[in-house]
């Protein structure tokens, strides 16, 4: 039987993340050129000044994306990523402590 399902490892590819980070600038950056009025009609400054004010933005945006993803990274247990994710990385394990579902100290089953 074939496991398809992805490892950690694939899941963090660093080519991913800086595109993740590069479409999160892209799109501050359109968002404000939009705001700015940079496609109606307007002076040369005006428009200089909106492209200036969303290349800022933009890579306002791009930094923070890195660095918001590099630290959620490091949560991540490095013995646990050749491992297969079939799951969601936060849901608790069903068969950790099945005393503590008995005695009412852990979640309620869903109905």
């Amino acid at each position: 039987m074939s496991d398809d399902r992805p490892t950690r490892r694939d899941l963090m590819k660093p080519v991913q993340l800086l595109g993740l980070a590069f479409g999160a600038a892209l799109f501050a950056g359109i968002v404000t050129l939009v705001s700015m009025g940079f496609f109606q009609t307007q002076t040369a400054e005006e428009r200089q000044a909106a492209v200036v004010l969303a290349l800022i933005i933009a890579g306002i945006s791009f930094i923070a994306v890195l660095v918001i993803v590099a630290l959620l990274l490091l949560a991540v247990d490095p013995a646990q990523i050749t491992k297969t994710v079939d799951r969601g990385v936060l849901v608790d394990d069903e068969d950790d402590d099945p005393d503590a579902t008995a005695s009412g100290d852990g979640p309620k089953p869903s109905s």
